[in-house]
């Protein structure tokens, strides 16, 4: 099954839904970061997350950015998508080994620790938007359902998993956002809270086959659900050699100089996707004459 993106509507429209299969983009990043099983499923997360949550924006050149910083192994989570189903992130620390948590499955929550999550939106406007909330308990599905209660005033179920196989790639990996709005009626919201009562995880029901429109059958049972549109999500990174050169003139005059001076060869890395780019003495040489 190929990552994509489900975008619904149920109850008339006084339910809008989201759901996503994205074990492709968790298993590009456990293989670009080199991610232990730990930190796949927690990258794996947020990246599904980013990919629904980008498709939320209305602008083809709008930019989400999700960032979770916390006091755990892993330290922090970046994860930067847009309104095309395109998603990337990385961690700060990749390697994180922990045992198993008291459900016996990897212990995503303790990796992140407590902290806080921001969303920020690049609408094209003068400042970007920016939300934030204290992480509630580093599982990032429950942290994004308050993060969605408490900042955009939107009462939302948010799902996440990442099921890992026995070699340590990703076997499933997707989620769910439902999202009521703000002229619910009492007996729909009964009804999708009692939907939510069956459910179980969704590692549980991508590992039982179910597509995202099937997730959203089940989730959204007896409430009419409408599919509106699927969109493909990949793993994407857009870095490229004449980005990495204005990021190095921004250094400034002096920085290049001190690298020429060095005499050696650098290498810089994109955090985003691990690729290399490297620059000789006389490439930084060019650069220096175009930053001053």
């Amino acid at each position: 099954m190929k990552d994509y993106i489900v975008r619904a509507t149920a109850a008339n429209a006084q339910i809008r839904a989201f759901a996503c299969t994205a074990k492709g983009v968790a298993e590009e990043a456990r293989k670009a970061h080199n991610l232990s099983p730990v930190v796949t499923a927690a990258l794996g997360r947020l990246l599904s997350a980013g990919a629904m949550m980008g498709s939320m924006l209305k602008g083809d050149s709008d930019i989400l950015t999700l960032q979770i910083k916390g006091d755990g192994p892993v330290r922090a989570l970046t994860v930067t998508a847009d309104s095309h189903g395109n998603v990337k992130g990385y961690p700060e620390v990749p390697d994180v080994i922990l045992p198993a948590n008291a459900a016996g499955k990897l212990d995503v929550g303790g990796s992140v620790g407590k902290g806080s999550l921001s969303v920020i939106k690049d609408l094209g406007l003068k400042e970007p938007y920016v939300g934030q909330t204290l992480l509630q308990t580093g599982e990032i599905a429950e942290d994004l359902t308050y993060y969605f209660a408490t900042s955009e005033q939107v009462p939302s179920s948010v799902g996440l998993g990442v099921l890992m196989e026995r070699n340590n790639t990703v076997k499933q990996a997707g989620g769910f956002i439902i999202q009521l709005m703000p002229f619910a009626e009492d007996a729909i919201i009964d009804r999708l809270e009692q939907n939510l009562k069956g459910i179980s995880s969704v590692t549980s029901m991508l590992d039982a086959g179910n597509s995202p429109e099937q997730m959203l059958e089940l989730l959204l049972e007896g409430l009419e659900l409408q599919i509106t549109d699927t969109m493909p999500v990949a793993f994407t990174c857009d870095c490229c050699r004449e980005k990495i050169e204005k990021v190095l003139i921004s250094l400034g005059a002096e920085e290049l100089k001190d690298m020429i001076n060095e005499g050696k060869e650098i290498e810089v890395n994109c955090s985003f996707c691990s690729k290399r780019y490297k620059f000789d003495v006389d490439e930084l040489k060019a650069l220096y004459e175009r930053s001053r």
